[in-house]
């Protein structure tokens, strides 16, 4: 399954919400039901780069054609995507 400018564009649209916070995984979701979404810890990706930054959320997206998953900048290649909350500082 490769990732369309709309599904980026909706995955984008939950994750830089002002308000995006826990329900944001519950809000892609439903959005996506099809879709491998998985939260993580920061200390789970913390040497490879995010597909995309935003407040309190990097994207990666994953590629779980092969036996084993793997993190890519390949939207075309995504088969499903990790979010990671960041640590926000006060």
């Amino acid at each position: 399954m490769a990732f369309s400018a709309e599904d980026l564009a909706g995955i984008d649209a939950v994750l830089s919400a002002a308000e995006a916070g826990a329900e944001a995984i519950a809000a892609l979701r439903a959005r996506f039901p099809g879709l491998s979404i998985t939260l993580c810890d920061p200390s789970d990706v913390d040497t490879d780069e995010p597909f995309k930054e935003y407040e309190r959320f990097d994207l990666h997206l994953v590629n779980g054609a092969g036996h084993c998953w793997q993190l890519t900048s390949d939207s075309n290649a995504a088969t499903g995507i990790v979010v990671v909350k960041r640590k926000i500082s006060d």
